[in-house]
């Protein structure tokens, strides 16, 4: 992969700068041996078929070549894709079926990645030919496509792949007939044939019931073996990525001339997460989005609970402004050559002019180029790069910056890319607000409860053990329950003094009604506050799987009934005992502090992150002297988890999650 990207730029650094005639020399120069194939395109629209678009689009692909590579050993990757194919939709599962092809490509296939080539050197004439035309033909016919000028077909349509790595197959063909059976049904006439908006949806409607009828897996791991990039593999394929089934619906979508391009959020405002999905532009130049892959139909509103820094839109064009970069920055950036900016698409933007530290400058070697990044703080990382900019007059400049966002900016000094201003907020009305820049900031005594954010499905978990009550009984039906305390916040303490008159044999903690249950954890304590420990117990609807969750130590498993009232859990303690603590916790993400966990607060002075000191929690809170006002804090938890997320504390003593 490396190996290509420095021979593509290479190959692009020699053509100038944005002359298209320069562009397709260079191309047909870094062909080396394959110039033939390529030269045998462009004679066949000049003399056989004398058609002006067609050579245009020809000179077009030619030109952008040299930035998209294949795999070199075409008879290792077609073994693996046979092997895939061997495995698709036959195993016990999905995630059978993954851990299986990982296993494979993992032992005998892992090579394939790191030795790539340029199409620009293996494509050959037919090839090329057979989707100019295919395309063209398909644009020219199809009602749906009939609204696009060239710019768009060539943009949304014309590439010969959707992907790197895409297998040089006869796609088009192979996937619109695979799913054409819906599509096929509609009378020529009927409104949703002759639309966009309908055309694609009958198809996406196509593509969920055969993928579902073969099984279906979004899978959110890091990495499962070598990407299924081939047409054969994609009608068969029940597992993948998010990334994974928008190619693969997109490649669909184009070979019915339905104009679709993949964009992608390389990480979200708040978590350490990235998403992509599919656009079209539908008939009325519109460009319609979707939420989920393929899961969910196009123009719904978009993650309107997202921030989002930046969002790129994969494109066959290479992005002349980032191979001038690549030509005189001192240090690359893995950026990928092929991307449109389509943030302002998507959220308020703002061009920034950010004040940089003076003696950090100095030392840099790179005094062109500097680069926008976002805290990350969670999987070790501390920073993650968005985009590159210019350095100008000591000001860092940088487009179409996604608001409501903390970022700050980094600098090369030879050996690593290091911070060289101050954290910084984007707020929503473009206003710039400079993090943690007082030489002697004010600091306040603060107690901590969570080291990340609560999302909207944490908060909704924790309200829904109001109304809960802690009771106790001598009967196992309660039927006489003495109840002892009654939850009236979330804001709970770690255990719940019950103060019984007497000892009880049975204990149960009763759910609200609509709560499902919904609890994470329960426990029962001593006057010492030691664990005490009998018979899980519980109502009738309740297996035994979902008592045992309730006192497995997970909180991520979680006792819940399916259905909504009268839910409760509990322990028979065999004997009447003396309880004088309880604690439960509610259904969560794990980022709560967790008593014995070894945790340690940071805060960043502009040049590195400092300790405030290491602590091992006791009860559901730490408290921390001394925590600095307006500055940027990191809480982290060296026992378990990888969520964490950068926050400020304001001087009325609210917390900022960023």
């Amino acid at each position: 992969m490396k190996k290509l990207l420095s021979f593509a730029l290479t190959i692009l650094l020699l053509a100038g700068c944005s002359e298209d005639k320069r562009y397709l020399r260079d191309a047909l120069k870094a062909a080396g041996e394959n110039r033939t194939e390529l030269e045998a395109v462009l004679k066949h629209y000049r003399t056989v078929d004398n058609d002006p678009q067609k050579l245009e689009a020809a000179k077009y692909l030619i030109a952008n070549m040299p930035a998209h590579y294949s795999y070199r050993d075409t008879a290792a990757i077609n073994s693996y894709y046979r092997k895939a194919l061997e495995i698709l939709g036959t195993g016990p599962s999905p995630d059978w079926q993954r851990d299986t092809l990982r296993q494979i490509s993992d032992c005998y296939y892992w090579e394939l990645s790191e030795d790539t080539i340029s199409d620009v050197k293996v494509i050959t004439a037919d090839y090329l030919i057979y989707n100019i035309d295919h395309t063209f033909r398909q644009w020219r016919t199809r009602p749906w496509a009939q609204h696009l000028t060239y710019e768009q077909f060539r943009d949304w349509i014309l590439p010969y792949k959707v992907a790197e790595l895409q297998s040089f197959d006869a796609w088009r063909d192979i996937l619109s007939s695979y799913y054409s059976d819906s599509l096929s049904k509609v009378p020529p006439t009927d409104y949703e044939r002759n639309t966009i908006y309908g055309a694609i949806e009958i198809v996406r409607n196509e593509i969920q019931y055969k993928q579902y009828a073969i099984g279906h897996r979004v899978i959110w791991e890091d990495r499962s073996g070598i990407p299924l990039r081939s047409a054969a593999t994609w009608t068969r394929m029940t597992f993948g990525s998010c990334m994974e089934y928008v190619i693969m619906g997109t490649a669909v979508f184009r070979s019915f001339a339905m104009p679709a391009a993949v964009d992608m959020v390389p990480i979200w405002g708040r978590n350490s997460a990235g998403h992509c999905w599919y656009t079209f532009l539908d008939d009325c130049g519109r460009e319609q989005v979707t939420i989920n892959s393929l899961i969910m139909p196009a123009g719904q509103q978009f993650y309107p609970y997202e921030r989002i820094p930046k969002v790129w839109r994969s494109s066959y064009t290479i992005n002349r402004d980032l191979v001038e970069y690549c030509n005189r920055a001192k240090y690359v950036y893995p950026f990928d050559l092929c991307r449109v900016d389509v943030t302002e698409r998507y959220n308020l933007t703002s061009d920034l002019e950010i004040e940089t530290n003076p003696e950090t400058v100095k030392g840099l070697k790179d005094k062109k180029y500097v680069y926008i990044a976002m805290a990350v703080n969670s999987f070790g990382l501390e920073w993650f790069v968005l985009d590159y900019g210019k350095l100008k007059k000591r000001k860092a400049c940088f487009k179409n910056m996604g608001r409501n966002m903390l970022y700050i900016v980094l600098g090369f000094d030879g050996e690593d890319l290091i911070p060289i201003s101050h954290p910084f907020i984007l707020h929503k009305d473009g206003k710039v607000e400079y993090v943690g820049d007082e030489e002697s900031p004010q600091t306040v005594s603060r107690d901590l409860r969570r080291k990340y954010y609560e999302s909207y499905n944490v908060v909704d978990m924790r309200r829904r053990i109001l109304g809960g009550k802690f009771q106790c009984s001598d009967r196992p039906d309660f039927k006489d329950a003495v109840t002892l305390y009654t939850i009236e916040t979330t804001d709970i303490p770690h255990l719940i003094e019950l103060n019984a008159a007497r000892p009880y044999r049975y204990w149960r903690y009763f759910t609200p009604n609509g709560s499902w249950g919904s609890i994470s954890e329960l426990s029962f304590h001593d006057a010492n506050g030691n664990k005490l420990f009998g018979r899980g117990i519980a109502n009738p609807e309740a297996g035994q799987d979902a008592i045992d969750r309730a006192y497995d130590g997970n909180l991520l498993s979680n006792f819940e009934i399916n259905q909504p009232d009268g839910n409760w859990v509990g322990m028979d303690m065999s004997k009447p005992t003396e309880i004088r603590y309880a604690s439960v916790s509610p259904r969560s993400d794990d980022n709560d502090i967790c008593p014995g966990d070894e945790y340690e607060l940071l805060y960043f002075d502009g040049e590195d992150w400092n300790s405030l000191g290491y602590q091992v929690a006791k009860g559901n809170s730490l408290h921390y002297d001394d925590v600095p006002l307006n500055t940027l804090l990191w809480l982290r938890d060296y026992t378990r988890g990888n969520n964490e997320r950068p926050f400020i504390v304001r001087k009325n003593g609210e917390i900022e999650w960023w």
